[in-house]
C-alpha cells in the first residue's frame, strides 16, 4: 500500500508538471511512478520515503537528485536529453528517454539516497514578484527604507529582491488598452518577464511613478541554509529547477550573479526562534516576508510563528511600521485545489488578499 500510496503521489506530480510546462517532468514522473509498482529502480530509491507526507515532495527531490548528475556530468547518456545540459528533448518524449533516466537511477542508488533526505529548495526567484508587488502594497507610496526579515530563504536570492526587475505586457480581452509596465533597476541580470496579467495590484498597476525599493537590512533563517556563493550550493539550487524550463534557469543564473557581489546571510534557525529576535525600527518598514514555505514547518512551530507575527503586528506604529508578506498555496473548503495567493497584513489591520499565481510565482494577476 505504501508504494501504491507514493505512486499516486507521482502521478499528481507529473500533472502539476504538465500544467506547468514541464512535458519532460511530467513523462518522466509518470514513469517512475510504474516504476514504483513494479519494484524497479526507483522503488529502490525512494525506500524509507514511501510514508513521507504530499509537502515532503518526494518525486522532486528523485528528480533533483537526477538533475543533478546531469548537471555534474556523472550522467552523460541523460544529459543529452536535458536542455538544461544542453541536450535536446523532442515532443513527445521518446522511450530512449525513459529508459537512460532508469539507467541513471539503477547507477546511482547512493546518491540518490542521500538526495531523498533533501527538501526541495529552488529559492524560486519568479516568486519574488508577489513579494515585491505586497512590500509596496505596505509601503503604499512612501519612501521609506525596508528592513527585510525572510523566513525559509534557503540560499537568500530574494533577499536581493530590490535588485530584480519585473516586467508585464499591456492587457488584452476586457482590461484592453491598459498599459504595460516595469519596476526595478533596468540592468538587472534578473528579469522577471510576463510577470503579471491584467493589472497589478496598487499601488504597483498604478500610472504613479514609484520610488525604488531601498532594503536596508536583509536578514533570513533556514534550518538548512544553502550557500550560493560555493559550488555544491549553486549545483544544488540549479538541480531543483526542472531541466526543460529555462527562462526559471536563466532568472536562476542572474541571481547566482547578484548573490557573488552581494553576499546575503542567512541563519541556521527555525522561524519562530529567528522571529524572536526581530524588533521594530523608527524611520523604516519592518517586513516579515515567506514564499511556499510554510507546507514544511510543522504545526506547533508555525502557531509559535504566529504568535511573534502578531507581536510585532501589535507593536506596529505610523514611526514604526510593520507589514507581514505572504505567497503561499491556501485552500478553503469552496476550493478542491490548493490556490497560491499573495496577502498582506499591514500593522494591526486584517490580512488582506491582492493576488494570485502559478506556484512558480510568474505569471501573477489580481485576485477575485
Amino acid at each position: 500500500m505504501s508504494l501504491a500510496r507514493t505512486a499516486s503521489m507521482f502521478e499528481r506530480q507529473a500533472d502539476a508538471c504538465a500544467e506547468l510546462g514541464s512535458p519532460l517532468y511530467a513523462f518522466l514522473i509518470r514513469r517512475a511512478a510504474r516504476d514504483l509498482l513494479e519494484g524497479g529502480p526507483c522503488a529502490t530509491a525512494v525506500s524509507g520515503h514511501e510514508d513521507a507526507p504530499g509537502p515532503d515532495a518526494i518525486a522532486l527531490r528523485l528528480m533533483g537528485g537526477v538533475h543533478a548528475l546531469v548537471l555534474s556530468g556523472r550522467a552523460p547518456a541523460l544529459a543529452a536529453h536535458y536542455p538544461s545540459a544542453g541536450g535536446s528533448c523532442p515532443s513527445p518524449v521518446p522511450d530512449t528517454v525513459w529508459e537512460d533516466f532508469r539507467a541513471t537511477v539503477a547507477d546511482h542508488p547512493d546518491w540518490l539516497k542521500e538526495w531523498l533526505t533533501r527538501p526541495p529548495q529552488t529559492n524560486e526567484t519568479g516568486r519574488a514578484n508577489l513579494l515585491i508587488a505586497g512590500t509596496l502594497h505596505a509601503l503604499d507610496g512612501a519612501d521609506l527604507p525596508v528592513r527585510l526579515f525572510e523566513l525559509g530563504s534557503s540560499a537568500g536570492l530574494n533577499l536581493l529582491a530590490d535588485h530584480f526587475r519585473c516586467e508585464w505586457p499591456a492587457s488584452t480581452g476586457s482590461d484592453a488598452g491598459t498599459g504595460g509596465g516595469a519596476f526595478g533597476p533596468a540592468d538587472s541580470p534578473v528579469l522577471l518577464a510576463d510577470a503579471w496579467r491584467g493589472t497589478p495590484p496598487p499601488p504597483l498597476g498604478t500610472t504613479a511613478e514609484l520610488p525604488p525599493l531601498r532594503f536596508a537590512e536583509r536578514h533570513g533563517c533556514d534550518l538548512d541554509p544553502i550557500d550560493p556563493r560555493s559550488p555544491e550550493g549553486a549545483l544544488a539550487l540549479r538541480s531543483y529547477v526542472w531541466a526543460d524550463q529555462p527562462e526559471r534557469a536563466a532568472r536562476l543564473t542572474g541571481a547566482l550573479q547578484l548573490a557573488g557581489r552581494l553576499p546575503t546571510t542567512v541563519e541556521p534557525v527555525g522561524a519562530a526562534e529567528f522571529l524572536r529576535g526581530v524588533s521594530l525600527a523608527e524611520g523604516a518598514l519592518t517586513v516579515v516576508w515567506h514564499s511556499v514555505m510554510r507546507q514544511y514547518v510543522p504545526a506547533a512551530e508555525w502557531a509559535l510563528v504566529e504568535g511573534e507575527l502578531d507581536r510585532l503586528a501589535a507593536e506596529s506604529t505610523p514611526a514604526a511600521p510593520f507589514a507581514h508578506v505572504s505567497f503561499e498555496p491556501r485552500r478553503t473548503p469552496d476550493w478542491r485545489e490548493h490556490r497560491f495567493l499573495l496577502t498582506v497584513r499591514t500593522g494591526r489591520a486584517t490580512e488582506t488578499v491582492l493576488a494570485e499565481a502559478v506556484p512558480h510565482g510568474l505569471p501573477a494577476w489580481p485576485f477575485s
